[in-house]
């Protein structure tokens, strides 16, 4: 695993790079990593969820693997809610919210996947699309969006179902498992083509979430405040996944890749949370940063105890 960490991270490392070496450009590399990540989100990464869904073992396994992300989550909130509404004043709630956010929810899908795929193989992506299309990603956009609106200011009344409407990974899901539990075989032509669609998905993801860190000086600051956020996502989550999985038919690989899930560092897409509802973006970021940055030790250290 860590050679494939390592080339993950060079690819993490050239979006960084990228950030700050294109301050010249008519572009800037906020605008760039938006137009990369949507493209992602609605062109390639629905392409990969409906050919992978499509011909991906739906028994049993899918239920626990979205109770076991489920239960993390709710776990995560409740830890980090408690830890800061001890550590931090009342009247810090941009601040409460930010990092309840980022220990609550994993980067499950732009680093969880090709993580999952690069380490255990294809088969893996099913384990990581799942864990986030039937868990994490409906809570993010129900569960999340509350916290980020109670914590925040001047935040916009927001349908829950409508955002979950608006999601297009969720869509091709639907139809993939809908296609697979009917029994609808894959055409060749059509796996050919969402096939070169998906290759498209990791190398974009892993540069947009480059361009996403932050480096600053600054960041250094944050770290005391940012503990409970490392050990939460790092340490307790797969620790809660390892015991949640004994309840369910995963065999040794499944459960695996289900453990590696839930130590992933926190989600990206907070940001735009953060920013949406006024929350401190800066200290999420830098959570985003250091838990990433750290990940690359623990999510090996991780395989090597499981395996």
């Amino acid at each position: 695993m860590v050679e494939v960490l390592l080339q993950m991270a060079a690819f993490i490392a050239c979006g960084s790079a990228w950030r700050y070496c294109s301050q010249q450009h008519l572009i800037s590399p906020k605008n760039t990593r938006e137009v990369l990540t949507e493209l992602v989100y609605y062109l390639f990464l629905p392409a990969l969820v409906l050919d992978v869904l499509w011909s991906a073992d739906l028994g049993g396994t899918a239920g626990g693997i979205a109770v076991v992300a489920a239960s993390g989550v709710f776990i995560a909130i409740a830890l980090a809610w408690g830890a800061y509404r001890l550590l931090l004043a009342a009247s810090c709630r941009s601040t409460q919210g930010a990092l309840i956010l980022a220990a609550g929810f994993p980067n499950a899908t732009y680093l969880g996947l090709p993580v999952l795929q690069s380490t255990l193989g294809d088969w893996a992506r099913a384990v990581a699309i799942q864990y986030d299309l039937f868990a994490c990603t409906p809570l993010v956009l129900t569960l999340g969006i509350y916290i980020a609106r109670i914590h925040g200011k001047d935040g916009k009344s927001t349908n829950h179902l409508l955002e979950l409407l608006k999601t297009p990974p969720l869509w091709a899901a639907a139809m993939g498992v809908s296609l697979n539990l009917g029994g609808v075989p894959e055409p060749a032509e059509i796996h050919g083509f969402l096939d070169r669609m998906a290759a498209s998905v990791v190398p974009l993801m892993l540069l947009s979430l480059g361009m996403g860190l932050e480096w600053s000086r600054r960041q250094w600051q944050h770290l005391p405040l940012l503990l409970p956020v490392l050990i939460i996502q790092l340490c307790l989550m797969p620790l809660w996944a390892t015991f949640m999985s004994r309840f369910f038919a995963f065999d040794s690989s499944q459960q695996t890749a289900v453990i590696l899930e839930a130590a992933m560092p926190s989600m990206v897409l907070g940001i735009v949370f953060c920013d949406r509802f006024h929350l401190n973006t800066s200290l999420y970021a830098a959570a985003v940063t250091f838990s990433t940055t750290l990940s690359l030790v623990t999510l090996p250290l991780w395989y090597q105890f499981l395996t």
